[in-house]
């Protein structure tokens, strides 16, 4: 017998999925937590193979109670439920311990896989977060090609541009001549097309670079 937890506060969800696996005989719902108190009151005396846990709680905020259950128990499977499909709470979820990500309007079928896989050693991502994950490696990666190839002087002076040193303190403290250090500044302004010391930063900021 599979014993599963469901932690949310909203009473419909519990319900609905009580009801998805009435029929599953393998399957029992051993407990319904409204927060995160009530969980880890549970779970002190219980330990499920399964956890279905809500990331918004009224208490506590649901990542970071996956991280403290995950602290003192490391055998259940934790499924994250949610009705926001968010590349970078998939992501927190997964580094805090967490073994699957469905959203709330699941069907029962993809519950029911999710459950087995987890179960497997496997991490289950509903359809819609793969899609999401997969978005956000496209994204990451058309960043990276679109970025411009920098010097390794160049990426001194872009480091010491950003800690906030003028052309003057960077020419000294690299004893180079103030004119060589303006000309490395503009050729950098070129390579991000940018016309402003403030948009150079920015934009390295944003790829990454310093």
């Amino acid at each position: 017998m599979i014993k599963i937890l469901i932690i949310d506060d909203h009473p419909l969800v519990g319900d609905g999925i009580t009801t998805m696996l009435r029929e599953e005989s393998h399957l029992q719902i051993t407990g319904i937590c409204k927060n995160g108190k009530e969980a880890l009151d549970f779970l002190s005396g219980n330990q499920p193979d399964i956890i279905l846990l809500d990331i918004n709680l009224p208490d506590i905020d649901g990542l970071e109670l996956c991280a403290t259950i995950r602290k003192t128990n490391k055998v259940s499977k934790i499924i994250g439920l949610t009705s926001t499909n968010e590349a970078g709470i998939i992501t927190q979820l997964l580094a805090k311990g967490g073994n699957g990500y469905l959203l709330k309007n699941m069907e029962r079928n993809e519950l029911i896989t999710a459950i087995d896989e987890v179960l497997n050693g496997k991490i289950f991502l509903s359809k819609a977060a793969n899609q999401k994950i997969l978005e956000q490696f496209n994204s990451v990666n058309q960043a990276l090609e679109n970025s411009p190839v920098l010097t390794r002087r160049e990426k001194e002076i872009l480091q010491l541009l950003h800690q906030g040193l003028n052309g003057p303190q960077i020419a000294e403290k690299l004893f180079l001549s103030p004119y060589t250090i303006e000309t490395h500044r503009k050729n950098l302004m070129q390579k991000f097309n940018v016309n402003t010391t403030q948009l150079l930063l920015k934009n390295a900021t944003e790829m990454k670079l310093i």
